[in-house]
């Protein structure tokens, strides 16, 4: 991660390499997930593999945190937003995927149903989660 952050200053890590990095997740990806603007040029790595997905207004900006890996300054995705996220793209990583992490994250009380919401109208799937998020409350 630290690498990609170093190479794609823009980018932001998200889904399924988020998870993992906030440990909510059994999933392990061989590909670094990153969020780029719609209209950027795609990054070209040899090493790590990308999965570059695109993200525009809200949906790219809110929700990003900086952590230090390795000595360098990353940009990934919270761990509410990164669940919305999950929810958003759950055609490409799996609607399990995205149940697994809405329950881990909120079992474990790594986000509180306000911020779950708000990332949720951001990514414009309230409608797609509400009846799991009604499940778990």
């Amino acid at each position: 991660m630290a690498e990609v952050a170093l190479r794609v200053p823009k980018g932001i890590i998200c889904l399924l390499s988020a998870l993992r990095f906030h440990g909510i997740t059994t999933q392990a990806p061989f590909e670094v997930w990153l969020a780029i603007e719609n209209k950027a040029i795609a990054p070209k790595l040899d090493y790590p593999p990308l999965r570059i997905v695109r993200f525009s207004g809200a949906a790219l900006t809110e929700g990003v945190e900086e952590h230090i890996v390795d000595g360098v300054t990353i940009r990934i995705t919270g761990v509410a937003k990164t669940v919305a996220d999950c929810f958003k793209y759950r055609n490409k990583i799996g609607l399990d995927v995205a149940l697994e992490a809405l329950r881990d994250a909120w079992h474990e009380k790594r986000m509180t149903s306000d911020e779950i919401w708000r990332y949720a109208k951001v990514c414009r799937v309230a409608n797609v989660m509400r009846p799991y998020l009604d499940s778990l409350a």
